[in-house]
């Protein structure tokens, strides 16, 4: 009976034994590269070293972290290099990879839910099209002839801006001598007593006035395209005194000793039915370029000459150290580079130029420079 016993035991020993089931499970892309590199006995630094792949790219690959590795095209080449070194199919492992990385895309999408709806791009439905691109520049032509007629409108309605900045009115000055100057239109004619002066691009206009000994009016008056006028008036009032007396001593001293002013003249210039306006130059150095008003006395000094340019020559009176030489010229009209000398005498005048006539005749030849009937150059 022992021994029937023990050969039944045994049996059924031996089927138990040969009816157990293994459990294979399938492994990983990680799984499979750490368990072909334990099978070479080849550490991380070992591989890194042999296929030039960071060991952190290497940890990330065996640890399934495929989301911290970089494109996949640097990934596929370390799988490549790394199914070189281990010394297998490479597609095998690129075909694991993708597979497990859709598997981890899906899942994620999963766990964020349902794709979220776009919203729909309202896009307007208004076209430029040739016709309306056309009605548009009418529109803006129109506007801009609107906007230049009433500029223009305005300007024939309106007077011409005028602010006199200098002298202030019912002022008085220690000398016979001011300054004018202010703004207007920049295409505005100006005049100062009636004496034509240049107005500058930005409008603004200055004059040197020489006055009369007590109260002077300056009239200054704008005159645009359209012939409307403003008008200002400043009274200045110089306390500009000559001494008589001390200056006939000198003359008279002067003609007595014909030595002691001999390196020195002396041209007193005076004005009479003025403004008129004046260039000098002493010694061939400008010294004076402005108006002189009616009554107006200036006196200059030299060696050897004195150049003078006048807007009315027969206006403009000279004396030569206490010596009354007459007017500049006989007749009216401008008069250029009128020479006096020491001894007493007075060049020619130079004949006015045909800008000046034009100017007086009320033509002007826009060529070139001219000169207005005050014998002041204006540029056109």
């Amino acid at each position: 009976m022992a021994y029937t016993f023990n050969f039944y035991f045994l049996t059924f020993t031996l089927c138990m034994v040969g009816f157990t089931k293994k459990s294979i499970g399938t492994l990983t892309l990680g799984e499979k590269l750490k368990r072909l590199r334990s099978d070479r006995r080849a550490t991380l630094l070992e591989v890194s070293r042999m296929t030039k792949i960071q060991v952190k790219y290497l940890e990330y690959l065996e640890d399934g972290q495929y989301h911290r590795l970089p494109a996949d095209v640097y990934v596929k080449g370390f799988l490549r290099s790394y199914a070189d070194f281990l010394g297998v199919d490479e597609n095998i492992l690129l075909k694991l990879y993708d597979k497990e990385k859709g598997i981890k895309k899906n899942l994620e999408k999963d766990k964020n839910g349902p794709p979220k709806k776009l919203k729909p791009v309202n896009v307007s439905s208004f076209v430029f099209t040739p016709k309306k691109i056309a009605v548009v520049a009418v529109f803006v032509l129109v506007l801009t002839g609107l906007y230049f007629l009433w500029r223009e409108i305005g300007s024939f309605a309106s007077t011409p801006l005028l602010a006199v900045l200098s002298p202030e009115n019912n002022t008085e000055v220690s000398g016979n001598f001011t300054v004018a100057s202010g703004v207007t239109d920049k295409d505005d004619s100006l005049f100062i007593n009636g004496q034509p002066v240049l107005v500058g691009d930005d409008g603004k206009f200055q004059e040197n006035l020489t006055l009369q000994s007590g109260v002077n009016v300056i009239n200054i008056r704008a005159v645009n395209k359209y012939k409307k006028e403003s008008d200002a008036s400043v009274t200045v009032r110089s306390d500009y005194k000559e001494n008589i007396n001390q200056n006939q001593n000198q003359n008279n001293s002067a003609q007595n000793n014909p030595t002691q002013n001999s390196g020195e003249m002396q041209a007193e210039l005076t004005v009479n039915s003025g403004p008129v306006w004046l260039s000098v130059q002493a010694d061939g150095s400008p010294v004076f370029s402005g108006t002189m008003l009616s009554g107006a006395t200036q006196t200059f000094t030299a060696k050897n000459n004195i150049v003078i340019d006048s807007g009315s020559g027969n206006a403009t009176f000279v004396k030569l150290n206490g010596k009354d030489l007459g007017a500049l010229s006989a007749t009216s009209g401008a008069v250029h580079g009128v020479t006096i000398t020491p001894d007493g005498k007075i060049s020619a005048a130079a004949p006015a130029s045909s800008a000046d006539t034009n100017a007086s005749t009320g033509t002007a030849d826009t060529s070139k420079t001219s000169t207005s009937s005050s014998g002041k150059k204006t540029k056109k």
